[in-house]
């Protein structure tokens, strides 16, 4: 395949399943493996990271003023009912830490599963499965928390511990995790879905610059990146991915949003299981 269509298709796919609640890790390998790319390669490794690096960037810009009026109103909020303990900039944060501590703890336990396309198969059904029969359940109950200023600390809590399952079970999704997670918590769709969005700024920096640093510093027996010896045209590709990666991943956030103020999860529940069980009947074929 030309290079430069490949990197143009892997910014595509992961711009647009980084933040809906379809795991662009399982769909990246996936592609991956169906496109011949050698996922050992030092270089699909950093490519890998920059197209996420790009996806990421897309949070900050896209909601820069929901940020500012937080970090405006901090402490008291906008209302004046929150304190410093309870205001969303601080949930946030906490949620982060929910997720970052336990994961940085089982590191070597993640490590282990993240190029499985069987357990991806597997997360990918299941998700869909406990997403579908939670977005049924929980809509037809009265949800006490219709916005993020509304947020309590123990669901910040709860959503960043739900995160952690993500991270060990590749194809959980992120997005999928928090969102499912904020449902349960008595979180409206809305609210669930921009507390997701949110909390995923400072979570995929953390786990996208350790994984950089990781490739940089060529650890666990790894190549370093450096070795690899980027050439002018491999610097090309890394940016036509992350640019590609950036504007999808911007418009499929506005489409989000807009989506799941009259619709539900449901139809992403729905193609989860069956890519899911897709996944599980080829993965000898794809090669995991």
């Amino acid at each position: 395949m030309n290079p430069y269509l490949l990197a143009v298709l892997l910014g595509v796919i992961e711009g647009l399943t980084e933040f809906l609640p379809v795991s662009s890790t399982a769909h990246l390998r996936i592609f991956q493996a169906l496109a011949g790319v050698d996922l050992s390669d030092p270089y699909w490794k950093t490519f890998a990271i920059v197209i996420q690096l790009g996806a990421i960037l897309s949070l900050p810009i896209f909601f820069r003023a929901r940020l500012l009026d937080f970090l405006s109103t901090f402490p008291t909020g906008r209302r004046g009912d929150r304190t410093v303990f309870t205001h969303p900039l601080t949930l946030i944060a906490v949620a982060f830490v929910c997720t970052a501590a336990p994961a940085f703890l089982l590191t070597k336990l993640i490590g282990k599963n993240l190029e499985s396309l069987h357990l991806m198969g597997m997360s990918l059904l299941v998700g869909g499965i406990v997403m579908w029969v939670v977005d049924v359940m929980f809509t037809r109950k009265p949800q006490v928390t219709q916005t993020v200023e509304d947020t309590s600390l123990p669901q910040a809590i709860w959503i960043g511990l739900c995160q952690v399952l993500s991270a060990l079970f590749p194809g959980t999704s992120r997005s999928m995790a928090t969102i499912a997670a904020g449902q349960v918590g008595g979180l409206s769709r809305p609210a669930a879905l921009e507390f997701s969005f949110l909390l995923s700024i400072p979570t995929m920096v953390a786990a996208t610059g350790y994984d950089l640093l990781k490739a940089l510093r060529g650890k666990d027996g790894s190549t370093a990146i450096g070795a690899t010896h980027i050439d002018a045209q491999g610097a090309i590709l890394l940016l036509i991915g992350a640019a590609v990666s950036f504007v999808v991943a911007y418009a499929v956030v506005a489409w989000f949003m807009n989506w799941v103020r009259s619709r539900g999860f449901v139809p992403f529940a729905l193609y989860r299981i069956a890519a899911g069980g897709l996944l599980i009947a080829f993965a000898d074929r794809l090669g995991g």
